[in-house]
């Protein structure tokens, strides 16, 4: 009797243990969009504004803000960052970095960017701000600065936390907004692989831009409770469409739903559009950082110099100076030439017949007179010609043996990567025409790369491409020098 009362509610544990194994997870709210991204019109939208987990969508906005970081000299591309035990120990997907380990922080950008991992966008998140806390403020305050308005972030990479949100609306916002500031970085979300310094990483994205025509990027994400989220962008001619999903059922489904949106988007967008985008994000603080250098290009107060009172000078002084003056002045005044005295008429004819008359010339020392008389007077020869003056020796060129830094030309300015040979050849033209006098003497050069046209000026010196590079800076122009 006893053995039946224990059995029967232990039965009935198993029995509701099977039934919660048998029951399918809830799955993630799906929500979608799809933007022309040259004008920012909406195409298609459902459940756009509903606050969702974004998942690794989240490293946009962390790669967003490395870009912006590097554009203000808060950090170099090829700085070494050194790895925390924080960052080291972030859960998969991650590319493996060790606590104390340095790597380079262009291989972090790589392996949030095409890897998706955790470790890597916590490091980015240090190196900017010092803090993965201190980072998500800085991601809070640059998307409402991006009109993100239903977006909170609590972490760089996206894994589930409390109060972590975002919007379909609000990422491809971001999306359109990475695209358009940061061309020259945006190739890379279309890489397939690439090295980021310990290891390869493959795309996460892979399937759809080689499944669809025109895809070029650009984030993935995936975390229980968000679901299969992805906000992707192609390109067909002139016309660019960013379409997002939030909540897919599997990595398929949504590859397939975000081809379909994307097919809705060219279908419905208009063949010739003006881009339309706004500038790059302006801070109603301080600034992204305390210690970041936030060129403007405007003087925010010039004050003038305040005048000295000077004491009135002393009349004997003010007489000496002027007695000094007048007498410098009179010396300096020539005296009139005098006037010619009358000259009576009889002795002008008589002057002009004594200077008629012919006078003899004396005969040269050691010749007779018959001789001189003889000799016949020297006529210039009409048909000889005058000699030439003498041709001056041509100059000796100097050469220049020395190779300074500020005399070789062999740097030049890199203004990033274009995914056309025409879009690069604009910009070179576009730049070069802000900026008269900056590049006159440079050559504009498209170099073809595995990922793009890169965008340069050469034939310049260091100092040259260090001032022309600056000056693009003020325009918020993003650029690198580079040279031999």
């Amino acid at each position: 009797m006893t053995t039946t009362r224990l059995m029967a509610p232990l039965t009935a544990l198993i029995i509701l243990f099977c039934v919660a194994l048998s029951t399918p997870a809830r799955a993630a709210p799906y929500a979608a969009m799809v933007m022309d991204a040259r004008t920012g019109e909406v195409l298609h939208s459902r459940n756009a504004d509903t606050r969702l987990h974004p998942a690794s969508l989240t490293k946009m906005m962390t790669l967003y803000i490395a870009f912006e970081a590097v554009r203000l000299g808060e950090i170099d591309l090829d700085t070494e960052v050194r790895i925390s035990r924080a960052a080291a120990a972030e859960p998969p997907s991650k590319l493996g970095l060790r606590a104390g380990s340095t790597i380079r922080f262009r291989f972090l950008i790589r392996a949030s960017a095409i890897r998706s991992a955790n470790d890597a966008a916590t490091a980015i998140a240090e190196a900017i701000s010092g803090s993965e806390a201190a980072f998500a403020r800085r991601m809070n305050r640059t998307a409402l600065a991006l009109g993100m308005t239903r977006t909170t972030f609590r972490n760089a990479h996206g894994l589930t936390e409390d109060g972590h949100m975002s919007t379909a609306r609000d990422m491809t916002l971001l999306g359109r907004r990475m695209v358009y500031d940061y061309p020259q970085y945006y190739n890379i979300f279309s890489r397939r692989e690439d090295s980021a310094g310990i290891a390869q990483v493959r795309n996460t994205n892979r399937h759809v831009l080689n499944a669809y025509a025109g895809a070029d990027g650009i984030k993935t994400g995936y975390t229980r409770a968000a679901g299969f989220n992805l906000v992707a962008s192609a390109q067909r001619g002139q016309e660019r469409i960013i379409a997002t999903v939030f909540g897919g059922q599997s990595a398929a489904w949504r590859n397939q739903r975000i081809m379909e949106l994307l097919d809705m988007g060219f279908a419905r967008a208009p063949s010739h559009a003006t881009i339309r985008i706004a500038g790059l994000p302006q801070y109603d603080d301080d600034g992204p950082s305390s210690h970041s250098v936030r060129p403007t290009g405007l003087v925010a107060r010039s004050p003038r110099p305040m005048p000295r009172s000077l004491a009135a000078p002393e009349p004997a002084l003010v007489a000496a100076i002027g007695e000094a003056v007048q007498e410098a002045v009179s010396r300096a005044t020539p005296e009139p030439a005098p006037r010619p005295s009358a000259v009576a008429p009889e002795a002008v004819a008589r002057a002009l017949t004594e200077a008629l008359e012919p006078v003899p010339e004396a005969p040269a020392p050691g010749l007779p007179e018959a001789t001189v008389a003889a000799a016949p007077l020297p006529r210039p020869d009409a048909q000889a010609s005058f000699a030439a003056p003498p041709t001056p020796a041509p100059a000796v060129a100097e050469v220049v043996m020395r190779a300074s830094s500020t005399g070789s030309r062999l740097y030049g300015v890199s203004l990033g990567r274009q995914n056309s040979h025409h879009a690069a050849e604009r910009l070179l033209l576009q730049t070069a025409l802000a900026e008269l006098g900056t590049f006159d003497d440079a050559l504009r050069r498209v170099v073809q790369r595995q990922d793009g046209y890169e965008a340069r000026f050469a034939g310049m010196t260091e100092d040259q491409a260090t001032r022309a590079c600056a000056r693009l800076a003020v325009r918020n122009l993003a650029c690198e020098t580079f040279g031999p």
